[in-house]
């Protein structure tokens, strides 16, 4: 155990590096093709501000002004009819909602964040699973 919490990047974290260590896939979370979308009951049609394609949403993802990558999870239905937005929404590729909880998403931002661990993902907008890979930097 490090002398001080600085030095241990999962100080903060619910979960140590054992967790993340490795590669994981996280199964049909990000924006498809296939994504739900709202339908309007009367008309049997999707309105225009839900219509967008996986080249759309990746592009969105991309344009985001941050230090870290960021990709297309799908928005709820609920989200899509109250605010009017599109089906899809950015957020950095270890954001709870692709990783299924909020310790798993602390632990592998700790790793992506720390010179120590090496974090890399792939996005696969075809099946919307995600891949993360967390290997130790001197072993990489």
């Amino acid at each position: 155990m490090p002398e001080k919490p600085d030095d241990d990047p999962f100080h903060d974290c619910e979960l140590g590096p054992s967790a993340v260590l490795g590669t994981r896939t996280f199964e049909d979370v990000l924006f498809t093709d296939d994504s739900e979308t709202p339908v309007n009951v009367l008309t049997g049609e999707t309105s225009a501000h839900s219509q967008a394609t996986v080249e759309e949403a990746t592009a969105f993802a991309a344009s985001i002004d941050t230090d870290t990558p960021q990709i297309a999870l799908p928005a709820s239905v609920e989200t899509q009819i109250e605010t009017q937005s599109k089906p899809y929404t950015a957020a950095a590729f270890f954001h709870f909602k692709a990783t299924g909880s909020l310790e798993l998403h602390r632990a592998y931002h700790a790793a992506y964040d720390s010179d120590a661990y090496t974090a890399d993902f792939e996005a696969d907008y075809e099946s919307g699973d995600l891949t993360i890979t967390v290997d130790r930097a001197d072993e990489s």
